[in-house]
């Protein structure tokens, strides 16, 4: 018998996949909740939040983060449990990759050079990559205790899914404060954050969610 098999049958026997699904679910809530409240209470939503859905950017960069903590924690979801297919949900993070693509080609071709400097550097820069790990601390601490309760075939892998789950969601709340709206920017600043917390939740898993 392979290896899979036998692991695919221990988590079948034992009710390990009931107690990965509730604990993933209560991991990725409290996390929100928890990293949702420090915003607010802490840096707060910004001021304009009332008109600023009327520009185009602005809705972009929501929809576009919440897409991706969204395919992220699916992702993240699935990789604890072993034998499921994964090849779906990676793909799938391919969409709003592509929607960033797109749209800073779009801003490349409307603005004017000299003022892609700018709005690449936008005034937030370093704020967004302290903040965004900071946010994402406690979804990510939940996810690995969720994931310690399932079988990742791969702890590297689960530790960098869960690196990229903690990290799209902080991303997507902290979009709710951020004050720069350009495509540059998200696709630069915000993918280098979300980076960070996928590359310290592979480190991390790779030691801490062997089995």
């Amino acid at each position: 018998m392979k290896t899979d098999d036998l692991i695919t049958l221990m988590t079948q026997d034992a009710p390990v996949g009931m107690r990965y699904g509730r604990a993933i679910v209560i991991a990725l809530a409290a996390g929100f909740v928890f990293s949702a409240l420090l915003l607010v209470f802490t840096v707060g939503l910004r001021h304009n939040l009332a008109t600023v859905f009327e520009t185009a950017r602005v809705v972009f960069k929501i929809v576009v983060t919440i897409l991706l903590a969204i395919l992220a924690m699916r992702l993240a979801m699935r990789v604890g449990r072993p034998g499921e297919e994964l090849r779906v949900p990676v793909c799938l993070l391919a969409v709003p990759v592509l929607m960033v693509v797109s749209a800073v080609i779009a801003e490349l071709v409307v603005l004017p050079v000299d003022t892609w400097r700018a709005n690449l550097l936008g005034r937030n820069a370093l704020f967004c990559l302290f903040f965004v790990p900071v946010l994402s601390l406690v979804p990510l601490v939940g996810l690995f205790w969720a994931l310690k309760k399932g079988a990742p075939a791969n702890p590297m892998a689960a530790g960098a899914a869960a690196g990229l789950a903690a990290g799209a969601m902080a991303a997507a709340i902290y979009a709710w404060h951020c004050p720069d709206d350009s495509p540059l920017f998200l696709a630069t600043w915000y993918t280098l954050a979300i980076s960070i917390v996928t590359a310290a939740g592979a480190a991390a898993g790779h030691r801490w969610l062997r089995w």
